[in-house]
């Protein structure tokens, strides 16, 4: 049986549409490790060894572009139980490069000499293979000519090693062995290097280049301690790292969704994330509104579930195929990232977007616009809502879109078309914001605020139920207009939104504070007391970072500050016990003090990372 790889114990750096997954020595060679460019597995081994024996790994830290390494060579030296040899690794990877640089230390008395050995292992594998854990294809032959090189479909692999080994040779199809004899005097150190270069020869759909040049974060002033400053760099480097350029217009920048799996433009996450930033930088924000609208369905398509003024899911390179998933290059399947893309350009504009770029992005207001209010008055219930029409694209289409997500109280799982509680406050959002937007610009506004009055009636009329603890809003509806009743982290993407009275927020804020539902590192996905509840469920019981720091954002304006401040400080305490860099997400229940990793959880992710900037936010303002 095949199984996808786990991530949790590996250290991970990215740059762009380039990520490299190490183990804790820094070798690569097994799983899901391996030097990934536009989603091609380019690198699948990287082994070193001194005296063919592996430094013993002794501490590893990746942060942003760059992973480290501090290991020991144990069998040289002096004797004794302190390592004399230091064994230091560096895996840089900047756009389509990836620098290696291994130094080897002497504390020893008298000289160190050794062999020290790099294997290379070649390959060419597509990002879906790795992930579904199957077995790759052979890989390609590794040529040595002025350049050790390799080709795959799309790349032509270059490796260049400094100094020039004094042995190149092959040890298994697509693998070779370098090595150089090294001599290391106390307190001295000698260092090789190698730069593998990945050139496309064949392009995609979607070739986009690494943005991180484009946006600086670390001139941001911070003020607090070194934990909390420690918090917001390494989140907004790694964030900084996940940028990409538009291929059609590489002056616009988004952020890319997490590496590995996502590591192209998602419409949902890469909104969130400008959102979230949005304080920070108003760059992200507009590349990220262009990119989108470039790519805004203009067409009925039920093959890439394509409707005209919808905002896509996703753009990859080729189409996505895992198990019966089946998705075309871009992807329309998605619920909410229309009314969230009108949501980030009513803000930007509040925040200073010149108004020039405003304008340019109206004839895509009006097509969102239309989308929105056609896709209710063709719901029977005069609701959000959505289906997998064609049946091998996502059975559910807002941000949990697995398909066990939506959960009755009973634990079953609700039946689609499913209209989302989060995806009607959107819309609510979305058409105020652009009524108030279209009106000082001098435009037609139509009448989109009793539009949305009469949306956020058919949800109170239709939401709200009521369990022992009391009365709470519901996660969405199914498809027989049943409320699908299970308590769940949804409800707290309604506040703040203008959907909810403020009697009704206030059910909301009370309901998520319970402690089945507030855990100790965050907002659960689903309440622990339904039958259901998996606390390493991707969506039934798990904690994901961008969600709680949504809720967070939503108590601020719906002013709760006391239960915002529990929220804060439960991502805090996350922050601190995960090196300081947020995972997409981690399991509902803690170990001891520590938080449960979810094995296959992408680190660094785009609205993980972003949510730094909402907790930088309410530090500033408590």
């Amino acid at each position: 049986m095949t199984q996808q790889p786990w991530l949790h114990d590996l250290h991970i750096a990215v740059d762009g549409p380039a990520t490299v997954l190490t183990h804790d020595d820094g070798s690569i060679r097994d799983g899901a490790t391996g030097w990934y460019v536009d989603d091609r597995r380019l690198l699948r081994g990287l082994a070193l060894t001194l005296d063919q024996e592996r430094p013993t790994p002794i501490a590893a830290s990746a942060t942003g572009a760059t992973a480290r390494f501090w290991g020991a060579a144990r069998h040289l030296g002096d004797r004794g139980p302190d390592p004399t040899v230091e064994v230091h690794q560096r895996l840089s990877t900047r756009g389509h490069q990836l620098a290696v640089e291994v130094t080897v230390t002497s504390r020893a008395r008298g000289d160190v000499d050794t062999r020290l050995c790099l294997d290379l292992a070649a390959d060419g594998t597509d990002l879906a293979v790795v992930k579904g854990g199957s077995e790759p294809a052979g890989p390609p032959r590794v040529e040595v000519e002025d350049v050790i090189w390799w080709s795959d479909e799309r790349h032509r692999t270059t490796v260049r090693p400094q100094p020039s080994p004094a042995m190149s040779k092959p040890v298994a199809p697509g693998s070779i062995r370098l090595t150089w004899p090294l001599r290391v005097t106390q307190g001295q150190h000698v260092t090789i290097t190698l730069l593998l270069e990945a050139t496309r020869t064949r392009a995609s759909a979607f070739d986009a280049d690494a943005g991180s040049a484009d946006c600086d974060w670390n001139r941001l002033r911070v003020d607090g301690d070194d934990e909390w400053r420690t918090l917001v760099r390494t989140n907004l480097t790694d964030l900084q790292h996940l940028l990409q350029r538009d291929p059609m217009a590489h002056q616009d920048v988004f952020v890319a969704a997490g590496t590995p799996w996502y590591l192209t433009l998602f419409g949902r996450d890469a909104l969130w994330s400008a959102r979230m930033m949005l304080p920070y930088s108003s760059r992200l924000a507009e590349g990220t509104l262009r990119a989108l609208a470039r790519r805004q369905a203009d067409t009925l398509d039920p093959a890439t579930a394509a409707e005209p003024g919808k905002i896509p899911h996703e753009v990859r390179r080729t189409t996505y195929t895992e198990d019966d998933l089946v998705l075309p290059s871009v992807y329309y399947g998605t619920v909410d990232a229309t009314p969230l893309w009108i949501v980030l350009l009513h803000e930007a504009w509040q925040a200073g977007l010149h108004e020039a770029a405003v304008r340019e992005l109206l004839p895509h207001l009006q097509a969102a616009l239309r989308w929105m209010s056609q896709a209710v008055a063709q719901s029977p219930d005069g609701l959000l809502r959505y289906l997998d029409a064609e049946g091998h694209g996502l059975s559910n289409q807002g941000w949990k879109d697995s398909g066990d997500s939506m959960r009755h109280a009973d634990g079953s799982v609700a039946r689609a078309p499913i209209a989302l509680i989060e995806a009607q406050a959107y819309a609510v959002q979305a058409a105020h914001g652009a009524t108030e937007l279209l009106e000082a610009l001098g435009e037609s506004a139509e009448d989109w605020h009793a539009w949305a009055s009469a949306l956020a009636r058919r949800v109170r009329d239709h939401f709200w139920v009521e369990d022992g603890h009391g009365r709470y809003l519901a996660m969405a509806l199914d498809a027989d207009g049943h409320p699908v009743d299970g308590v769940g982290s949804n409800m707290g993407h309604a506040l703040g939104t203008g959907l909810l009275t403020t009697s009704e927020e206030a059910l909301v804020a009370e309901r998520l504070m319970r402690p089945d539902m507030l855990r100790e590192f965050g907002i659960a996905t689903l309440s622990c007391d339904n039958p259901a509840y998996n606390p390493t469920g991707y969506h039934t019981g798990s904690v994901w970072t961008h969600d709680s720091a949504i809720i967070l954002r939503g108590l601020t304006l719906a002013g709760f500050a006391k239960e915002a401040d529990r929220v804060h400080d439960a991502l805090v305490r996350l922050s601190t016990r995960s090196r300081h860099r947020f995972p997409e997400l981690i399991g509902g229940d803690a170990v001891g003090s520590q938080p449960v990793p979810y094995p296959a959880s992408c680190r660094p992710q785009a609205w993980a990372a972003a949510s730094a900037a909402v907790l930088l936010q309410h530090h500033t303002s408590r």
